[in-house]
């Protein structure tokens, strides 16, 4: 079995956000030309997407092409409308599940699905976690990197991972809405640098801010392969040995000692890279995951994984399928049985 855990969908049609809330900055999504069409922010070209974004007959096509069984679906990041007004952010979020939850409806046996919330407001999340886990039925949550600047130690974001431990919600953390500003406007900096940045903060937000301690059964993944995490780990890892007095204030966890409590997916883009991950996470933290359909993702899905000669058998499928499963907390059974 393959399973894919980072891929993303939208709907082709989409309701037309700001006459509805009376206030701009919404994502819609225009046709241009045959199976494609234009991701607009008001009247400016955000992205153009092919139609394996939303049709998922065009997906499953191209998931046989490569061989990948089950595709785990998320909203695109730039959708999470966590800069709007909370109740209509709860509206958006909303509509973006009920449409994952329709097309993991529309193939069981190929389709898992990621919620979104509203993290800019607590008792919202929380509501519309419970009907992610008790109503659609879906797999999980993904959330963004930083909510409104807000790192993921934050007391007032706190509640809302606490439920999901407590709800046994996996957790997919996307980075969003990255740092940097004008510095990185050119050369795709934003994608590039900040983005592997943005995982970075997150991940030591996660550890410094003694969240982890407090929520050790939280099943949480990040995409990207922990972006720069584990490339700078061992800086990480000095200054937190060097000064306590600045680092150690809300937990004695190392840096290191996340390996083996939280996964990563395996969008690498680089063997050397995937190996040492691998050796510092173990490979049954590790879950292939390819940023499907998107051309910063892997192309070839799974390629990678199987270029790797000093995996064997066991590391392969643990990174294939079964971390996955783990992570998400099911077997193959309940996913071929649907």
């Amino acid at each position: 079995m393959r399973i894919d855990v980072h891929t993303h969908i939208m709907p082709l049609k989409i309701p037309n956000w700001a006459d509805k809330f009376g206030y701009k900055g919404f994502i819609s999504l225009v046709e241009s030309k045959e199976n494609h069409a234009n991701m607009m922010q008001d009247n400016k070209f955000f992205r153009e997407v092919y139609c394996n974004c939303w049709d998922c007959k065009v997906r499953q096509q191209e998931m046989d092409k490569f061989n990948i069984d089950v595709q785990v679906l998320s909203t695109i990041p730039v959708l999470f409308n966590y800069w709007a007004k909370a109740e209509d952010a709860y509206d958006t979020s909303r509509f973006y599940n009920d449409h994952i939850a329709e097309s993991v409806a529309s193939a069981p046996t190929r389709f898992l699905g990621l919620g979104t919330i509203p993290m800019q407001d607590v008792n919202l999340s929380i509501k519309e976690m419970v009907r992610i886990k008790e109503v659609l039925k879906l797999s999980g949550i993904e959330i963004g990197t930083n909510i409104n600047g807000k790192n993921l130690d934050d007391p007032e974001l706190f509640p809302i991972l606490q439920a999901a431990e407590e709800l046994e919600i996996p957790i997919f953390v996307h980075p969003w809405d990255m740092l940097g500003g004008d510095r990185v406007q050119q050369y795709w900096g934003k994608w590039l640098i900040s983005m592997p940045a943005e995982t970075t903060i997150a991940i030591t937000s996660l550890v410094f801010g003694g969240v982890l301690d407090k929520l050790p059964n939280l099943k949480i993944m990040f995409a990207h392969g922990g972006g720069s995490f584990p490339g700078t780990l061992g800086r990480i890892e000095h200054g937190y040995n060097v000064r306590p007095d600045l680092i150690q204030i809300n937990t004695k966890m190392s840096p290191r000692d996340v390996f083996g409590k939280v996964y990563f997916d395996s969008l690498t883009h680089d063997a050397s890279m995937l190996k040492y991950l691998v050796e510092l996470a173990g490979s049954e933290f590790v879950s292939l995951g390819t940023d499907y359909p998107f051309p910063l993702g892997e192309l070839s899905p799974g390629e990678l994984i199987d270029s790797i000669p000093e995996f064997d058998l066991q590391t392969k499928n643990n990174l294939l399928y079964q971390s996955a499963l783990n992570w998400l907390g099911i077997s193959k059974e309940e996913i071929l049985n649907k």
